[in-house]
């Protein structure tokens, strides 16, 4: 399996974009996701774990999954994660975990998987019977948010009404979108939804 962030691992955490985008998004999950002490969580492309470690101090645990080995090295040296984030390198699209969640959140992870309903199907397998998910991502944009040549981005944005029906199918409800971020790029304004859901019971 190819690690396509790699190169970019080393100095993810210092990019100020990024910085931003996960702060924001930190910060909304915060605002819209009643967390709780006992509280299992995956961090579904976990990357570095910027997204975990705002929500580690109020939940149980957080199992991070990430295809790439370079992102979760940085994520696994972080110690003020250790003990509470377990980081786990897997495909979980092609390789289910033997285990269930009572949270599933992603940031800017869904644009990089071909299949969102297969994707959310998996989601809905992990989760425990009125399990919560919170996933960050762009709107639909006009593919002018990664440059040209990056690989392996399959999706340039999503239609929230579209993505709606999706998570529908695959058995959510209490469906909610909310804008969290917008990244300013030389190309353009591109906004970042959070949208929260409930596995129905």
């Amino acid at each position: 399996m190819t690690d396509l962030f790699e190169e970019k691992a080393g100095d993810w955490d210092v990019n100020d974009r990024i910085k931003q985008l996960s702060a924001a998004i930190g910060s909304a999950l915060l605002a819209h996701v009643p967390l709780h002490a006992r509280m299992q969580v995956m961090d579904f492309g976990a990357g570095t774990g910027l997204i975990s470690a705002h929500v580690a101090p109020r939940v149980a645990r957080i199992l991070a999954v990430d295809t790439s080995e370079a992102m979760l090295k940085k994520l696994a040296a972080k110690t003020e994660l250790r003990g509470k984030v377990e980081a786990v390198c897997q495909d979980i699209t092609q390789k289910p975990l033997d285990a269930r969640f009572d949270l599933i959140m992603s940031a800017m992870a869904m644009h990089h998987v071909p299949d969102t309903g297969a994707l959310l199907r998996r989601f809905a397998e992990h989760l425990d019977s009125g399990g919560l998910l919170a996933l960050a991502d762009l709107d639909k944009e006009d593919g002018s948010f990664h440059p040209p040549e990056t690989q392996g981005v399959f999706h340039h944005g999503f239609d929230r009404d579209a993505l709606r029906a999706v998570l529908a199918s695959a058995g959510f409800e209490d469906i909610h979108f909310r804008t969290a971020h917008s990244v300013v790029t030389e190309n353009g304004e591109y906004p970042v939804f959070l949208v929260t859901a409930r596995k129905r019971g």
